[in-house]
């Protein structure tokens, strides 16, 4: 694919990609063309866009072999943190939107989830597992703060005693503290912190509004010391790029309180690999063919490899030098592969004001 050139009248600022590509499903798209005359267009600051979904559901399901849950919860669709390399990229395109600069600045919120979530868990025939947070699009990214969509969720959540688990790179996470803390005292809660690099450059022309790495490393030791469980998550890791820091994410994530950790190596599916391949040419044009043939040696000569069981590790000796490297590394750090079962026992109804029996 390859990208249409950059719309000269908007103005980028701090925004991963550079275009908009054509989105897949449609039948035709639109290619700017000079009109010839002289005049110069009007240059505009590309801002974000919150646009409001009224859902009919909120619990998502999959029976994916790769992931080990079974139904997860997406307050937001698309996500301002703007991270280059993010696999959620492609489903912008469901939307009739772009997975380059639409799904980081056309955000689709999702106000009805608490109440759409509460709905779901209430229904008798409603078997309790852990819900996933974070599975797509983060669910603490910048506009969480004033529209509290997660917040929500987890009042429910807390108040129905549901297990559940978080993966975030935003640090409205400490917001909630006060709600994970005792559902975490009662082992129903434990989150994730993705940590792609300690290289505070790196980080910003590659996940340009998600938080810095201190910042990550910061929110470790805060949920840890509310006795939140933290796995850290060195993923995605970039050969040339960021994979030789692997050992170093792993040792600072457990200095700051990770108990445990996993790593991904990158993914390129779909629409994401001329994006990433068109960052590379912009941000590291000295190791964008170097980066691009250690990825294809990792999936079998192409940029990805959709199949189960090979898209979460990838194959050939970098793959596999890069699993015992994390191997060795949590061995000597003490940091478990898997977190602890989340508690499921103690799920059910809140008690109501005027509820028989709400004095014994």
């Amino acid at each position: 694919m390859t990208l249409p050139p950059r719309n000269p009248d908007e103005i980028l600022k701090a925004r991963g990609a550079d275009s908009r590509p054509a989105v897949r499903f449609d039948p035709y798209h639109t290619e700017r063309e000079h009109d010839g005359w002289d005049i110069p267009e009007e240059q505009s600051l590309l801002e974000t866009e919150v646009r409001i979904e009224r859902a009919r559901s909120i619990l998502t399901r999959n029976s994916s072999p790769d992931i080990p849950f079974d139904r997860s919860v997406n307050p937001y669709r698309g996500c301002e943190h703007g991270c280059i390399y993010c696999f959620a990229r492609p489903s912008h395109a469901y939307l009739g939107l772009s997975p380059g600069l639409d799904f980081e600045t056309r955000i689709i919120a999702k106000p009805d989830a608490p109440q759409l979530l509460e709905a779901a868990i209430s229904k008798r025939s409603y078997q309790v597992a852990p819900i996933a947070f974070g599975t797509n699009t983060d669910p603490y990214q910048p506009i969480e703060s004033r529209m509290r969509i997660m917040r929500g969720c987890l009042e429910v959540l807390h108040a129905w005693n549901h297990p559940l688990s978080i993966v975030t790179r935003g640090a409205g996470v400490m917001r909630d503290v006060d709600l994970l803390a005792p559902m975490a005292a009662q082992g129903q809660v434990f989150v994730g912190v993705s940590i792609t690099t300690l290289d505070t450059e790196l980080s910003r022309a590659m996940e340009p509004r998600a938080p810095a790495p201190a910042t990550r490393l910061k929110m470790i030791r805060a949920l840890a010391d509310a006795g939140v469980p933290v796995r850290v998550m060195a993923a995605p890791m970039i050969p040339v790029l960021t994979a030789h820091e692997l050992e170093a994410i792993l040792a600072a994530a457990r200095e700051a309180g990770a108990t445990s950790a996993s790593t991904i190596p990158l993914r390129l599916p779909l629409e994401i690999s001329p994006l990433f391949r068109d960052w590379l040419e912009r941000h590291q044009p000295g190791k964008a063919q170097h980066v691009m043939n250690r990825i294809q040696e990792m999936r079998g000569g192409r940029d990805n490899d959709p199949r189960f069981g090979h898209r979460m590790r990838g194959e050939g000796p970098e793959a596999e030098l890069l699993r015992q490297r994390y191997h060795l590394a949590c061995k000597r750090l003490g940091l478990q592969g898997k977190s602890k079962p989340l508690d499921c026992s103690r799920f059910g109804p809140p008690a109501r004001a005027g509820d028989q029996l709400s004095l014994f």
